[in-house]
């Protein structure tokens, strides 16, 4: 570390001389309607005066400015101003930018239409927050690892500290969609929980991001199948001058970046990346092994300004065994072995994006398919010897189109879309289960097929020269699964928005909405020993919520951001679990399968609270993001009576601040609190017995208690520090990472383990029908300290 550290500073004394103002940035000013170029418009670095003016194809170039993050505002007379992405600039390459200006719908006079710099739009004027390059490159503790990154935004809570779930306003960490630049994508973790969102590690690229559109309510008509949230993932383009190469050493992986021009219309950008994961946690003694693999692709063609042609792909091959050769292995570490199967995953996600501009509309028509193959199996006791206790096997594929028509008519905004889907759904499961008081082997095999189809409408206009604006949209999906999911109108979802500008600083907004979700294919594909689709016959409906949100907003200042919210969110149809009596809402945050069980759509509940927030990006280098909610998550039990869910969290606390220093240094930290979770307490009786135990190799929860009991509050500190050097024809970037600074030890659920005698074997009563279990501690929680490298040329 200190060879490092000492290598780092050198290197800072050479570059000294060569960190010149030589980074450039070209672009395109656009309507963003028409897609038509906009020509004499002005193109500044925001916060500077240095900039450019855009020709008559709409084209600019900006020369002379210092490398690291920037963005861009333009002005034109007639338009809104606008502001880009968050770029990076270097030295060694031209980064190319598109900025789209929306129409002011004023006559064509010297009338300044001044931005808001933090990104609202007509469907969601509330609950909707943009995450910029800076603040995915050097979030502290997250290591580019865009799942954590997201952890920091206002009512977003986590599980436990090594998975990624995404839990937002308390609701489960199934509720949420992704779309890749258009294209929607199942998952965005490795390792995924099938039927959840959670994981292990992000598979999304960092070098791929240019900005995360994050909605946590007021969801846009064209967007389906969310119930808590919607992420928008933004990617960058290639280069169109050369190829350009990035070589990056992180906390957990090596990955290597290409991107460049492809002919004159053309540019791609191609990733690959492998985890060294296994080597570490063989060194450190840990009880599994896994090894993730991932590519992402992008292909953009503008074969003229009225037609564009854009191809993303996306896929992930994740291997995992377990660590049987550890010596002397501790009470945890054996406990972990005897519960934890292997699991092993490959998925994909292709699709392509078609864009034909107008002069007042634009269409979009998007083609894609995703796949998800997904192997877990377990051994008792690791011996292969002997039959295994769970063989599951499944695989999930969707074939999707969607039509989208965006139309702009004077004050007026009007979308539709159309879109339907085939997926197969194969699954199948041998697995060992101890259900009452009874051991059962669920073996079935299921092959289903689903047509699927939905469409939607929204309206938004402006009134009173923009200061009030009303959206309202209304959407439905249905498919052929079984007549509880078939007619259209049982899933009606109408939505409606507000926002009313008060004063140049004060503006007030309101949605309310009725959103739908399909259940998982795990669920809808579950079937009995007899071979019968259960849920299906127990008239398995769509999951729906309703949302009421209200909002305040402050902007003291253009780059300060202020908000309040409140909102309160109505769970109904939620899957209930027939074997466990708890509701599907709150399973989800662990390894393995959601849903593959018989449900009812029976399970009611609510989430409500509040939400502050305070952005800051200023002229001194600080950017700041404080937010503070206060949750309250309840979902029905057995008795129909609203308890706590999984999800309670009560307060999120998370504190996100960097600072940029002269010589392209930047320090940054990240504190985090979450209020302690329910937790369920063990049934020791059922869970002793050895019939149940060696089912499945961990104790049973008791759900008659089902989350009587709460976890301390955890927090967290995390520290990073990063510099750059921008060379002429070669950047290095190097950052230090340290996560958990103060080594919190959150105090978990204590694991259960089976006492043994002296020579090593385990202890068994009542004429050997009973283990003797005993609790161990369960803590999680360790100084973590990473370095990472990227080379860029």
């Amino acid at each position: 570390m200190n060879k490092i550290l000492i290598s780092i500073f050198g290197l800072s004394a050479l570059a000294i001389q060569l960190n010149a103002q030589n980074a450039v940035v070209s672009g395109r000013v656009i309507d963003q309607t028409s897609n038509e170029p906009l020509p004499f418009a002005n193109v500044v670095v925001k916060g500077t005066k240095t900039g450019a003016t855009t020709d008559f194809d709409g084209e600019f170039t900006i020369a002379g400015i210092n490398p690291g993050f920037v963005t861009l505002e333009a002005t034109y007379v007639g338009y809104k101003n606008a502001v880009s992405d968050e770029i990076q600039l270097t030295n060694a390459k031209t980064e190319y930018v598109i900025i789209s200006m929306e129409n002011a719908g004023i006559a064509l006079q010297e009338v300044e239409v001044k931005a808001n710099p933090f990104v609202r739009t007509e469907e969601s004027p509330l609950s909707l927050q943009k995450i910029g390059v800076s603040e995915i490159e050097t979030s502290p503790g997250s290591n580019r690892d865009i799942s954590r990154v997201i952890q920091s935004l206002p009512g977003v809570g986590s599980g436990v500290s090594f998975r990624n779930d995404i839990i937002i306003r308390g609701g489960g960490p199934s509720e949420a969609v992704f779309y890749l630049d258009g294209v929607q994508i199942p998952t965005i973790n490795h390792f995924a929980t099938q039927g959840s969102s959670g994981g292990a590690i992000g598979i999304l690229n960092a070098d791929f991001i240019s900005a995360v559109d994050f909605y946590s309510g007021a969801f846009p008509a064209n967007r389906s199948n969310a119930l808590s949230g919607v992420f928008e993932f933004t990617q960058k383009e290639g280069n169109k001058e050369k190829t350009r190469f990035r070589g990056t050493v992180g906390a957990s992986e090596l990955s290597l970046t290409l991107d460049g021009p492809a002919g004159e219309k053309s540019n791609y950008i191609f990733s690959v990346r492998r985890s060294y994961l296994q080597f570490l946690f063989d060194v450190i003694g840990l009880p599994f092994l896994p090894t993730f693999n991932d590519y992402q692709f992008k292909w953009k063609t503008r074969f003229d300004k009225h037609n564009e042609l854009t191809i993303v792909s996306i896929g992930a091959l994740d291997q995992f065994k377990l660590n049987t050769g550890i010596k002397n292995p501790t009470e945890e570490q054996e406990y972990i072995l005897t519960y934890l199967p292997v699991n092993e995953q490959w998925s994909y996600a292709i699709g392509a994006v078609y864009k034909h501009y107008k002069q007042k509309s634009f269409q979009t028509l998007v083609l894609s398919r995703n796949m998800l193959n997904n192997i877990s199996y377990k051994y008792p006791e690791n011996d292969e010897s002997r039959a295994r206790i769970l063989d599951y096997k499944s695989q999930e594929t969707e074939n999707k189109i969607r039509y989208e028509n965006n139309i702009r008519w004077g004050d007026y905004k009007f979308v539709y879309s159309v879109g339907g889907t085939y997926a197969k759904y194969f699954n199948r499961t041998n697995q060992q289960i101890f259900v009452g008081n009874e051991l059962t082997t669920l073996d079935y095999e299921t092959n289903l097929d689903l047509l699927m189809a939905g469409g939607s409408a929204q309206i938004s206009r402006n009134f009173f020269n923009d200061r009030l604006t009303l959206s309202a949209g209304l959407r439905t999906d249905f498919n052929n699964y079984s007549s509880t999911m078939s007619n259209p109108i049982d899933q009606l979802s109408p939505r409606f928005s507000a926002s009313y500008v008060l004063s140049d600083q004060w503006a007030v907004t309101a949605n309310t909405g009725r959103y739908y979700q399909l259940p998982a294919y795990t669920t809808l594909g579950f079937r009995n020993n007899a071979g019968d689709l259960v849920n299906k016959d127990n008239e398995l409906k769509y999951i729906g919520a309703n949302h009421f949100i209200g909002g305040l907003q402050f902007i003291p200042r253009e780059d300060v951001f202020f908000s309040l919210e409140g909102f309160y969110k109505q769970y109904n149809q939620y899957p209930f679990s027939v074997n466990d009596s708890i509701s599907l809402a709150n399973k989800g945050a662990d390894y393995g399968v959601l849903g593959n069980e018989e449900v009812r759509s029976t399970s009611k509940g609510r989430a409500y609270g509040f939400e502050f927030l305070n952005r800051s990006k200023l002229p001194s280098g600080l950017n700041l993001i404080f937010s503070y909610t206060f949750v309250r998550s309840e979902f029905e039990d057995f008795n129909q009576k609203l308890i706590p869910s999984s999800w309670d969290f009560r307060h999120i606390i998370a504190l996100t601040a960097s600072q940029n220093f002269s010589r392209n240094w930047i320090a940054g930290i990240k504190w985090r609190f979450d209020g302690g979770l329910p937790f369920t307490p063990y049934d020791l009786e059922k869970s002793a017995l050895i019939s149940a135990w060696d089912a499945q190799g961990r104790p049973y929860f008791d759900f008659a208690r089902l989350n009587q009991l709460r976890l301390e509050p955890y927090h967290q500190l995390d520290l990073r520090v990063d510099k750059r050097y921008f060379f002429d024809r070669w950047s290095l970037m190097v950052y230090l990472d340290i996560q958990n600074v103060y080594n919190f030890k959150a105090k978990l659920q204590d694991d259960v383990v089976r006492e043994k005698d002296a020579n090593g074997n385990f202890i068994t009563v009542d004429n050997d029908t009973k283990y003797v279990l005993r609790g161990i501690e369960n803590t999680s929680g360790t100084v973590l300290p990473s370095i990472g490298i990227m080379v860029e040329f």
